[in-house]
């Protein structure tokens, strides 16, 4: 799969691991792509907002639809949470590099779920394509 086609200005986003930690990437994927214009929020039950973006506990609670969840968390964590994406109905994963394992991969390829290529960041990538 293309990484472009994960990254659209009408497609909404659920960064996986938001933090207000600034020295981790699920500070700084959520902030890059709300500066960037894109429709996020955060998942993380320990904020209710970060700098003024919305963060919801689960991914169930967030209403509406969800395009691409992003996964900034450790992949154990990743395959804990892979349902509430089947559930929500997600169809794209992108996993952050580190948040990858074989066992996530294969259990994303599992639930027909379409996934970035292996090992590419969302912010850089955004920056190739120019968005």
């Amino acid at each position: 799969m293309d990484a472009q086609e994960f990254i659209q200005k009408d497609y909404s986003y659920a960064v996986i691991g938001a933090t207000t930690n600034p020295h981790k990437y699920g500070y700084t994927v959520l902030k890059d792509l709300n500066k960037a214009g894109f429709q996020v929020v955060g998942i993380n039950p320990k904020y209710e907002t970060i700098e003024g973006i919305q963060i919801y506990p689960t991914l169930a609670d967030v209403p509406g639809k969800i395009d691409v969840a992003i996964f900034v968390v450790s992949p154990e964590v990743g395959l804990s949470l892979l349902p509430q994406v089947e559930e929500k109905k997600i169809p794209k994963v992108w996993f952050q590099p580190g948040a990858e394992s074989p066992e996530l991969l294969r259990a994303a390829s599992d639930a027909r779920l379409q996934v970035n290529p292996e090992g590419s960041c969302i912010m850089v990538v955004r920056r190739q394509v120019g968005i």
